[in-house]
């Protein structure tokens, strides 16, 4: 279907879309200026959307609740001297051979940031889960540093860091880990009665988790009875029960049938959008990564590749590994318009006269204009040939603008943008939530972005 599109696209934007000049803000300000004696609005007032150019990492709205140090993991008889042949360079299979002791982890930093589902993914034996478990200590690090909630949990001892565990972290595993001689009641309660918390408050509150993933009329049944799905589901109620504020999840969906599975990442979802929990969540499957991440960490033998969005990931890997890693991913049910979108060039306030528009348009090589009002929100567009007969009759402007236009949002995937771009012929508007106009996609710049080259994929996959 793409392929198709792609040359339709293609031969629509060389007949519709004039070349672009790149104008310089100054210029779009004075444009703005226009004429005094057509109402023109002033630059003050009219001014094109700001743009935050704060990366992800390192944004300033983004409280750390996980920190992770120089995390290094060797597994065996030598871990000093496994250490110091892999500061000299040595790889994993040469350091076992040397000493008999396997690299596990190898100088891992990252931060974790609160409320975001933060997604470990690596093929076997990339470090993954042992990663994972290095947050509660439930593998031990040889070496770095790791601080949850301002906790440095490596400088607690047996009691505190049982505690610890208890009250700030819950796990849910691949293993569904129920105890076969309780009903499910009782099975999602078990944490609280760890906690020595009373019968009547643990059970309302194991009613309440119960319910939130779906268990609803199941309290009294026991685990033998239940599918595959539904014995994780319990799995999660239990973990959420305890009301920690980070949930790992080591494979928790890797055993359950593709349509269990999916509906379980849907339910994920829901949870998180209700309760915000921070979610460390590992699992094998890129296509779960990308859909449940917030931001993805890619592993390769016990190292991080790669951490970012999943648009980061996928429009800039970071190496030849990461580019085989998503050979063959449908980047456009991933990617969103707001990295297809280009930053609007000419916006045209409504008080605008028809002769200053298209005088505009025309500073700007283009016979397209998109129209706000003195809110900046979109109005619509404007064609050059539509100007001209306003100025022929003496019409306002806004006699002219075409206002049922076809406009996207930010997050709007581009599976849904590419079904709206083969019903439309003009370039798209992309519009925030008080409909102000934030980008432009022209047609013709999609293809190259959501279908890279392939000859550039084969090359990295043979590296």
């Amino acid at each position: 279907m793409l392929a198709g599109l792609e040359t339709s696209l293609s031969d629509q934007l060389d007949k519709l879309f004039m070349p672009v000049r790149r104008w310089g803000r100054e210029l779009q300000i004075s444009a703005y200026a226009g004429s005094s004696n057509e109402g023109v609005e002033s630059a003050n007032n009219a001014n094109v959307p700001s743009y935050n150019t704060d990366t992800e990492e390192g944004a300033p709205d983004k409280k750390v609740v996980i920190s992770l140090k120089g995390i290094t993991k060797v597994f065996g008889p030598k871990p000093n001297a496994a250490i110091e042949l892999m500061e000299r360079g040595l790889t994993k299979e040469q350091i076992m051979e040397k000493t008999g002791s396997v690299v596990g982890l190898k100088n891992v930093n990252m931060e974790i940031y609160e409320g975001e589902i933060f997604v470990i993914i690596g093929l076997s034996g990339a470090g993954k889960s042992t990663l994972e478990r290095c947050i509660n200590r439930l593998v031990e690090p040889t070496r770095g540093e790791i601080v949850v909630n301002d906790i440095d949990i490596r400088a607690l001892e047996e009691e505190g860091l049982r505690n610890f565990r208890r009250r700030h972290i819950g796990m849910v595993f691949q293993n569904f880990g129920l105890l076969p001689h309780r009903n499910v009641l009782d099975n999602v309660a078990f944490g609280l009665e760890v906690q020595g918390m009373p019968r009547e408050r643990r059970y309302a509150k194991a009613r309440d988790a119960k319910e939130l993933v779906g268990l609803k009329g199941y309290e009294m049944a026991m685990p033998s009875t239940l599918s595959g799905g539904m014995k994780q589901r319990v799995g999660l109620a239990r973990a959420l029960a305890t009301d920690p504020a980070i949930l790992l999840m080591d494979e928790a969906f890797s055993a359950l049938d593709p349509l269990i599975r999916n509906n379980m990442q849907e339910e994920l979802i829901d949870i998180h959008e209700q309760l915000r929990k921070t979610i460390v969540f590992v699992t094998h499957d890129l296509d779960e990564a990308l859909k449940l991440g917030d931001r993805i960490a890619i592993m390769k033998d016990g190292q991080v590749v790669q951490i970012g969005t999943p648009e980061d990931i996928l429009s800039n890997p970071a190496n030849d590994y990461v580019v085989n890693f998503l050979n063959g991913i449908d980047r456009s049910k991933v990617m969103t318009c707001e990295s297809l979108m280009k930053r609007p060039e000419l916006i045209i306030p409504l008080r605008t006269g028809p002769h200053t528009a298209l005088k505009m348009m025309d500073d700007a090589d283009q016979d397209i204009g998109f129209v706000a009002d003195r809110d900046k929100r979109f109005v619509g567009l404007v064609k050059a040939g539509d100007l001209l007969k306003a100025i022929k009759g003496k019409y306002p402007l806004k006699a002219a603008v075409k206002t049922t236009v076809r406009a996207v949002q930010p997050d709007t995937k581009a599976e849904e943008l590419i079904a709206i771009l083969v019903e439309t012929d003009y370039p798209i508007p992309v519009l925030n939530e008080q409909d102000a106009l934030v980008g432009i996609i022209h047609p013709g710049s999609v293809m190259n972005k959501v279908r890279p080259d392939n000859g550039e994929i084969a090359q990295g996959a043979e590296a």
